[in-house]
């Protein structure tokens, strides 16, 4: 309920600020406020572990009267395609099933998920626009990603799969992350069509930090540097928010 208040308070205030302020003749500097969505094919030693990767996340940003953007952004990641074969191999009895604790068949469930969290600077150029505050927008960043293969057992209790023993086959990997943006930006005029689109790709430098993968227990897991590559599309629908536009007065 507070969150829906948050978002509905965000709406607002924005279509306020909107009201307040015609964005055609000049760059203005605001903040920016902005949720976003991506679709990634993964790349590098990433597309060994998994399959397509959808980004939620957010920004938090401003925009300055020159264009400049900087800000903090962060996207939790997750999808349904894992490609690492063979890691229950050790626990699949001679019917080729995995047991629960009461000895029925266990519905084993493997995901993605992870996050990562940037700080980023960009620039807007107004080509092709409506406005000066549109136009070509690229951005750049660092940061910190994590990712792991998330293990479920559903409503079932399976011994070797729970608590600490999971940590053993989600190959929990963490490390630093980069990213490039190149798209287009465009803020209305007047309303709250506020949006960015374009082509993401991220690199991670990352490392695995699990001492033993239990599929695996006589292979010594490599601590060697991987290359996480992401790419793909995101589009995000932002807020700015201005200054109340000052009143004016006149007097005989």
């Amino acid at each position: 309920m507070r969150n829906s208040f948050l978002f509905a308070f965000l709406i607002c205030f924005g279509f306020q600020g909107l009201s307040q302020r015609n964005v055609r003749d000049s760059a203005i500097a605001t903040p920016w406020i902005a949720l976003h969505y991506g679709l990634n094919a993964p790349g590098g030693d990433l597309k060994e572990r998994f399959g397509t990767i959808n980004h939620v996340g957010a920004m938090a940003g401003y925009k300055t009267s020159r264009n400049w953007v900087y800000g903090l952004d962060g996207n939790f990641m997750f999808g349904n395609q894992v490609k690492t074969s063979g890691m229950f191999a050790n626990l699949i009895d001679s019917h080729g099933y995995i047991n629960d604790v009461n000895g029925d068949v266990a519905i084993v469930v493997v995901n993605m998920r992870g996050f990562n969290a940037n700080v980023m600077v960009g620039k807007v150029f107004p080509v092709l626009s409506p406005n000066k505050n549109s136009g070509l927008y690229v951005h750049a960043g660092l940061g910190y990603m994590q990712y792991k293969i998330r293990v479920e057992t559903q409503d079932q209790v399976v011994p070797t799969l729970e608590l600490k023993y999971r940590k053993g086959y989600d190959r929990y990997t963490t490390g630093l992350n980069f990213h490039q943006f190149a798209g287009y930006a465009f803020m209305a005029n007047q309303g709250f069509v506020n949006f960015y689109a374009g082509f993401y790709i991220q690199e991670g430098l990352t490392y695995n930090r699990r001492d033993i993968f239990f599929d695996q227990p006589d292979v010594p897991v490599s601590k060697a540097q991987r290359l996480d590559l992401q790419y793909g599309f995101k589009v995000g629908w932002f807020v700015p928010v201005y200054k109340r536009k000052p009143k004016d007065y006149y007097f005989e």
